[in-house]
């Protein structure tokens, strides 16, 4: 048995994830990940293993008489973080004055180390949040906006976003203006141009989405950043859905602002996110809970919030891990395969609309699919009524459909399960229980 500190002393080198699955998670076949270390077929070859994935699909306690297909809001972490988060709040609970705050607090640099790397910046441009909501909000928030300073973004930004600036509009005066995005899109110049075309004078900031969490359009965020910066404009980055969930660096994005929820394709414990605000914005950005003046240049003012579990950002060193081991590129091509595996079958039945671009250059596991004739609202309670298959129904001003998003621990079967369920629905109708 390893201690920490030798546990921790291993998570460089290549061979530790053999030794995390021997040591520390009872659900990982031991031999997995030195399996994933001498793999020798392309990424595609690896995409497609059943062999490999199935030891992945052991590492989760999910309920296997449920199809979720809503990892989207939130996904379940492996036994490995659930695991590592118990050791942290147990020993938290000991004497929590002393090994949480003295302890436990301190070991949260580390993390925040790991997430710069995994980034591409500077630990000094991380804080660790609860989730995206809060650090896009903390941004919202943060930055100085006058009466009839416009906002811009579209009409398929996440609604709680929408909702902030909407708070703004009340009781700061300013105005927030939207634009609708083609559904789907396969040209990036053409969404940079939509955004250039909305900007006025009054126009101070931009949100954008990296990936619109109802269709799974991936954005061009650097083409949008570039445009904006070249007019003083900051852009605000909507990374719920992105980060660990198809490969990239910060120098792919070149954004000033980036929040994220790792709780979603991390794979970490729920309630973590990861806050990015470029070294020279720091100071002038206002955190959301009071900070004092000693920390205006430090992304820490962006943690006051008061007492809080350390347990939770801890563990997503574990996630961060277990991450690392697959590859970001082989669990990218992972998750590309599973959605291209439900929306090609459907496709081939006729009656479904696809409104996700296939093209890997513009998505990769979320997708929104939509039977014609059918209400998606009625999709999703017949889905959980008679497959206990759960979707996101999305009905929205300008399409509907239903968001599946499956995850590295979905099965091959689970999918067939839901394709079954859909296409039965497409081809004898509603069942008036269902209306």
């Amino acid at each position: 048995m390893y201690s920490r500190r030798e546990f921790l002393g291993t998570i460089t080198r290549p061979a530790a994830a053999s030794v995390i699955a021997a040591t520390f998670n009872p659900y990982i076949v031991p031999h997995y990940f030195e399996r994933l270390a001498s793999y020798t077929g392309t990424v595609a070859d690896f995409a497609a293993d059943e062999s490999m994935w199935s030891e992945v699909q052991q590492a989760f306690t999910v309920d296997r008489t449920v199809i979720n297909l809503n990892n989207g809001g939130v996904s379940p972490s492996p036994s490995i973080v659930q695991d590592a988060m118990k050791r942290h709040l147990d020993y938290s609970n000991e004497i929590p004055v002393r090994n949480m705050w003295e302890h436990l607090e301190p070991q949260q640099e580390g993390v925040r180390q790991r997430l710069a790397r995994e980034f591409g910046v500077s630990s000094e441009e991380i804080a660790l949040t609860r989730n995206a909501s809060e650090g896009l909000q903390i941004c919202q928030l943060g930055i100085d906006l006058n009466p009839g300073d416009e906002v811009l973004t579209t009409t398929h930004d996440y609604g709680r976003m929408i909702t902030t600036f909407k708070q703004r509009e009340r009781r700061d005066g300013i105005v927030l203006k939207q634009f609708p995005l083609p559904i789907p899109s396969e040209d990036p110049e053409a969404i940079v141009r939509l955004f250039e075309s909305n900007i006025t004078p009054k126009t101070k900031v931009i949100l954008m989405c990296h990936i619109v969490n109802i269709t799974g359009q991936i954005l061009p965020v650097k083409g949008v950043a570039q445009m904006a910066r070249k007019r003083g404009i900051p852009v605000i980055v909507d990374g719920a859905h992105s980060f660990a969930h198809f490969a990239f660096k910060h120098s792919d994005l070149d954004c000033d602002y980036f929040a994220t929820s790792l709780h979603k394709w991390l794979l970490a414990p729920h309630g973590t996110g990861m806050l990015y605000v470029r070294k020279e914005k720091i100071k002038d950005l206002w955190p959301m809970m009071a900070a004092p003046a000693s920390k205006d240049d430090d992304i820490r003012k962006f943690e006051e919030i008061g007492t809080h579990p350390a347990a939770n950002h801890n563990a997503i060193a574990e996630a961060l891990t277990f991450h690392q081991a697959i590859g970001a590129d082989k669990k990218e091509a992972r998750l590309r395969y599973l959605r291209d595996y439900w929306a090609n079958r459907l496709l081939a039945h006729g009656r479904f609309k696809l409104n996700t671009s296939l093209n890997p250059k513009f998505s990769c596991c979320i997708g929104n699919v939509d039977i014609d004739g059918i209400d998606t609202s009625a999709v999703g309670r017949y889905m959980w009524g008679e497959h206990r298959c759960i979707i996101t129904p999305i009905k929205h001003p300008e399409f509907e459909g239903a968001r599946v998003t499956a995850n590295v621990y979905t099965t091959m079967e689970e999918l067939e399960r839901f394709c079954d369920g859909m296409e039965y629905l497409a081809d004898n109708g509603l069942p008036e229980k269902y209306a």
